[in-house]
């Protein structure tokens, strides 16, 4: 993704070749979505490709979140921040309509502002800094073989399981009602809004950084049109977080936890989704795909799973950890990540999108100055 190498050690030589024949990987991807589609429906094979498709987009051309909050803060490079507010303006530009349209088919993200989803948002902004990778950034970048985002992606899950597991608790500090723009006027404030972000964004860039490259407009509306894609096929916007904590649940439950002690895991949805597949879970299915389809791009690139193992000190590992489990934990309580929250929030309406963005942006800083302090880079 659009993420800064995670070391700064010296770069692994290239291999002389692909880790696989390209045409086998493209025949496995095909045969992974067809035999989804013939065994489990055609609903679920298509949600499979768009999973799919995102991996391949966020590996292949470098959009991400992190990488591109850390270049604006560090660098005042705005491209990549640029690009996603694209891309969330693209999508509005549908989500709002259809929502209109299908009230009781199609569901947007929507969540109340409250001292947990804001504090949430704090911490996870942090955190994704740390190990330079948001919800959608560890997956495709442990996909791609990076050595961090392994280790962090099932810590990730266990926050994420965690987090839902208590997120009552959290929700009765206190929230605001659920906040929504909606209808036309909802969609012309969201779209004053980005871009007085994107504008304030282009009035503190470095000169010479205010040109959005072409590469990052593509990416923009590639991702643009699988997250409606997401949002028709399944009937809610593209999320995360959620799907990571259900893997955890699951194997709690396969080792003989009971969960009947949380108000969410006893939820009947939530029981619903513990005895179904994983293969029938949207979110789920989508963050397989996310991963597979980096996967490919990496094996498709001459050594791009040839990463290494960096030299890094114990202490970098053990806060790629502990790092791992508030990515996953915060971003429970504060409904959702950067694409859960702040992509999918925006782009359907919800105030607490905003909020959460706000939030999350101001953490990175802090995420930004611990890096080098816990072994992850070198320092300044």
């Amino acid at each position: 993704m659009a993420n800064e190498t995670f070391t700064s050690g010296a770069a692994v030589p290239a291999a002389p070749s692909p880790f696989l024949p390209r045409p086998l990987l493209i025949a496995l991807a095909l045969v992974a979505v067809a035999v989804l589609a013939l065994f489990g429906g055609a609903r679920y094979g298509f949600l499979l490709a768009v999973g799919l498709g995102f991996g391949i987009v966020l590996e292949g051309l470098r959009f991400g979140f992190a990488g591109p909050w850390r270049a604006m803060i560090l660098r005042r490079e705005p491209g990549g921040i640029l690009a996603q507010l694209l891309a969330i303006a693209l999508v509005s530009l549908v989500a709002f309509p259809l929502l209109a349209a299908h009230p009781g088919e199609l569901s947007g993200a929507e969540a109340p502002i409250g001292f947990a989803m804001l504090g949430g948002a704090f911490v996870f902004g942090a955190a994704m800094q740390v190990v330079l990778g948001c919800g959608s950034g560890t997956l495709v970048n442990a996909g791609s073989g990076n050595p961090i985002s392994l280790l962090a992606l099932p810590f990730f899950a266990i926050g994420s399981f965690f987090g839902a597991y208590g997120m009552v608790w959290w929700t009765n500090l206190g929230a605001l009602p659920i906040l929504v723009l909606k209808g036309t006027s909802g969609l012309l404030v969201t779209l004053v809004g980005l871009a007085i972000v994107a504008a304030v964004l282009l009035i503190i860039a470095k000169p010479g950084t205010r040109k959005l490259p072409r590469r990052l407009v593509f990416a923009a509306l590639a991702i643009a049109a699988l997250a409606v894609a997401n949002l028709v096929i399944s009937g809610q916007p593209w999320g995360v977080v959620y799907g990571l904590g259900l893997w955890t649940a699951k194997v709690g439950v396969a080792l003989g936890a009971d969960l009947s002690g949380s108000v969410f895991w006893s939820a009947p949805g939530a029981v619903a989704r513990l005895n179904d597949s994983l293969l029938t879970d949207v979110t789920s299915l989508t963050n397989i795909g996310i991963i597979a389809g980096a996967f490919l791009v990496a094996a498709w690139r001459r050594g791009g799973l040839e990463q290494g193992m960096p030299a890094l000190p114990r202490r970098a590992w053990v806060a790629t950890v502990v790092a791992g489990l508030l990515l996953g934990y915060s971003s429970r309580i504060a409904f959702g990540c950067n694409v859960g929250a702040f992509f999918s929030g925006i782009s359907t309406g919800s105030l607490h999108g905003w909020a959460w963005f706000a939030m999350a942006f101001l953490g990175a800083f802090v995420g930004i100055w611990l890096r080098p302090h816990l072994g992850l880079e070198a320092r300044r």
